[in-house]
């Protein structure tokens, strides 16, 4: 009988009233909003008025370096979740929302997956509550002032080639990238190239998920840099007099919406920022809530710990004020035999024949890259428990490499079984996830705030990527100066760079030395309160593929979704 699809799945799901779920938690009815039958928003005061519970332990899911199909850590952070459930722990997890443009582009959804999956799916995957397009409103309504702004006069005196702001759309298309606008009448405004991002990829994204409060959002909001005069002097949201109305239009997005897993432990969705050229972590104000709602908070960081956790400790743990207690890194047999060097994996394509034959040796062979990132993740003082997310093509012999490979290194491991088995097949995880959350924790910061922004390029460069040096083109050097002329040095680094390699070359496995990190621009994203170097080329707007998603999802004759994964 073969597997079922995780729509299948999430349809027979049995769910709790979400008010019952809420109140498990200790969150009470007069602090949700419902939204339909299955999500409810959380208002904010819920953090104050949680804040005499116990904390919980705070666990970040993170991994090694990916493949082009992930490691399936949303699928191991929900696993675990479950998990928690099966060895008498009560655990939250806190996910990102999904965006739709990887929805109906080559990814699919990111509701986890199997028998560990958030659902209602279909709400999760699609809209949601609306926050998405929350986003994209108010960061429209901003670049709509400015360009308005211009028309009326530039009394601001922008420099008119160093405007920074742009357009976003939830959705891939790679035909807005680059545009020019104003075109037509003098009445229909200054004529200028710009383009679109996708809307993760927007600072109001990134500003959200780290604010702590609507005070707290409404000040990021006005710092927020659209561009520069002809001195390189910085013009913000709040001089656009545009900060207010986008706050307003931000009032309920906000707000952490709860959505449950299969098995009804608790899950907060909230924000998505995107993982390249921004933290790639959900909210703070979701974990601000979680962290008292428990006796585990489970959160995931984008991509391998050299990206989504190493920001997640150095940019949201900063914003936060919380500390974490154990780092899980998703390890699988594909990823280490891929980054072995000798198999090729390219997404939307089966995986090569050889790549599922028996071959430990070839495990060991990619293990350089495991052992980095153990390293990546104790050099923040947290400990590291390695989850070997199992595949049915994988090998006893092949699971035991990796295990010998952690415990080598002092971290505990574990296998498991989610997908197929949810819960159950997660106790194991954590059980060895709570008993490294006993263990003293020495949390710390890479890097002082009162660095300069190059010796907190190099300190990530050197320590985590494991590269030589760092190559400074002639423009990234112009703009690091501009930034710290305009008082922009106690921002923390989010490094823009591939996710594919802990190096800035996708092509490289392992975990590669001797390289340079080439930083050939700089960009700063202060609303959200990180500078973020760029080390190879970004695509901040997607584009579809060949066989997008999209052409494969309808209602079928009782109007249900069909094709959504």
């Amino acid at each position: 009988m073969p597997f079922p699809s995780d729509l299948e799945i999430a349809r027979n799901a049995v769910l709790k009233p979400i008010e019952d779920i809420a109140d498990e938690m200790g969150i009470g009815s007069h602090l949700l909003e419902r939204y339909g039958e299955s999500v409810v928003k959380i208002k904010t005061e819920a953090a104050d008025e949680l804040a005499g519970e116990r904390p919980a332990k705070y666990v970040v899911v993170t991994a090694i370096t990916p493949t082009p199909l992930g490691e399936g850590k949303t699928t191991t952070t929900v696993g675990l979740g479950q998990g928690f459930g099966h060895i008498g722990k009560r655990a939250v997890v806190a996910i990102r929302q999904p965006s739709m443009g990887p929805t109906f582009g080559i990814k699919g959804g990111a509701a986890g997956g199997g028998y560990s999956q958030v659902v209602p799916m279909e709400l999760l995957n699609l809209h949601l509550t609306g926050d998405m397009h929350a986003v994209t409103a108010a960061h429209n309504l901003l670049a709509a002032m400015l360009d308005n702004h211009l028309y009326q006069g530039n009394e601001l005196d922008f420099d008119m080639h160093n405007i920074t702001w742009r357009r976003v759309l939830d959705v891939n298309d790679r035909a807005l990238r680059n545009i020019v606008i104003g075109l037509g009448s003098s009445a229909d405004g200054l004529p200028r190239q710009t383009g679109f991002d996708i809307t993760a990829a927007s600072e109001v994204m990134a500003t959200l998920a780290l604010a702590r409060s609507l005070a707290d959002l409404r000040a990021k909001l006005g710092q927020i840099v659209v561009g520069y005069t002809g001195d390189r002097k910085p013009v913000t949201a709040e001089q656009l007099q545009a900060a207010g109305s986008m706050t307003v239009l931000l009032r309920e997005a906000i707000k952490p919406n709860l959505l449950q897993t299969l098995e009804n432990t608790p899950v907060l969705v909230h924000c998505g920022p995107f993982g390249n050229i921004a933290t790639g972590n959900s909210s703070v104000v979701a974990d601000l809530i979680g962290i008292r709602c428990g006796d585990f908070l489970i959160t995931e960081a984008g991509f391998g710990a050299d990206m989504g956790a190493e920001r997640f400790f150095n940019i949201k743990c900063r914003a936060s004020g919380l500390k974490p207690d154990v780092a899980v890194l998703v390890a699988t047999v594909r990823a280490l035999k891929a980054h072995s060097g000798k198999y090729r994996i390219v997404a939307g394509k089966p995986l090569p024949d050889e790549l599922l034959e028996e071959n430990p040796e070839d495990v060991a062979a990619g293990a350089a890259n495991l052992r980095k990132q153990i390293e990546n993740v104790r050099l923040h003082g947290v400990a590291p428990v390695v989850a070997i997310n199992a595949f049915p093509t994988d090998h006893p012999s092949e699971h035991r490499i990796i295990r010998e490979i952690a415990e080598e290194m002092g971290a505990r491991a574990a296998v498991s079984t989610h997908f197929s088995d949810g819960g159950r097949g997660a106790a194991e995880l954590a059980s060895a996830v709570a008993e490294a959350a006993e263990q003293p924790n020495d949390f710390r910061f890479l890097y002082p705030d009162n660095a300069s922004l190059r010796e907190k390029i190099d300190t990530i460069a050197t320590l985590v990527y494991g590269a030589a040096g760092v190559d400074y083109s002639d423009n990234a050097s112009r703009q690091l100066n501009t930034y710290e002329g305009a008082g922009f040095s106690h921002l923390p680094i989010c490094m823009a760079k591939t996710h594919l390699s802990i190096s800035s070359n996708p092509k490289l496995k392992g975990a590669p030395t001797g390289w340079t990190l080439p930083v050939r621009e700089v960009r700063a994203s202060v609303g959200a309160g990180f500078v973020y170097p760029i080390c190879g080329e970004m695509r901040t707007m997607p584009g579809l593929s060949a066989d997008p998603a999209a052409a494969h999802i309808d209602l079928d004759a009782d109007a249900e979704i069909v094709g959504l994964s």
